[in-house]
């Protein structure tokens, strides 16, 4: 493999990583205003502009271990009216914005016939796939915590404060072992699942 081909790759990765952490960030802060708290609004994050969300290291990590972490966005959930629900509906968005990206790249993979777009949208496809399936894991402070936790009886409000405090060790126990392949492996494949089924019928 040649610098050039090396060098290709590299910018196709940030390009594709950009988009995914953006679509993910401003799904959390769009839902967020939509229910009622503009915090993320005023920090000028309801945005599509990747030099708003992107982390220089959280890019980095991603670019080497593909794993990776973008500035979050800042949520007030007092100002939702249904606090439960509103912190479901706002963690659930950023996957589904990547989701929604997925599905577009993949309509392009479909449809346009330049290489060099469709090797983008390829990769930036799978960025995305991936983003949704890694923020989904039921482990603080990731998205999927923020679906659950809100629901979780308080008289377990001790094991949470634990929970939480340990949540860094477990996320790189699991990144580093065979045991995060197969707990994502599910949520990856369910997503993939319903990209390839827009695929077919576009």
């Amino acid at each position: 493999m040649n610098f050039a081909t090396i060098l290709s790759d590299i910018l196709i990765r940030i390009v594709a990583i950009a988009v995914a952490i953006s679509v993910h960030e401003f799904g959390h802060a769009y839902s967020a205003h939509l229910l009622g708290d503009d915090t993320a609004k005023m920090y000028g994050r309801m945005t599509l502009d990747p030099a708003k969300h992107i982390d220089p290291i959280g890019i980095l990590m991603m670019l080497i271990f593909r794993i990776g972490w973008a500035k979050p966005v800042p949520v007030n959930s007092s100002n939702f009216k249904n606090y439960k629900v509103g912190n479901v509906i706002v963690s659930l968005a950023g996957a589904i914005g990547n989701i929604l990206a997925a599905i577009v790249c993949v309509i392009i993979m479909k449809h346009v016939n330049m290489e060099a777009i469709r090797d983008i949208a390829s990769v930036t496809m799978m960025y995305n796939i991936s983003f949704a399936a890694f923020n989904l894991l039921p482990i603080p402070p990731l998205d999927g915590w923020g679906v659950i936790s809100p629901f979780i009886p308080y008289k377990y409000n001790e094991f949470i404060y634990k929970f939480e405090s340990m949540s860094y060790p477990i996320l790189l126990l699991l990144i580093f072992t065979n045991l995060y392949s197969i707990i994502i492996s599910p949520i990856f494949n369910f997503i993939w699942g319903i990209v390839q089924m827009f695929y077919k019928i576009m």
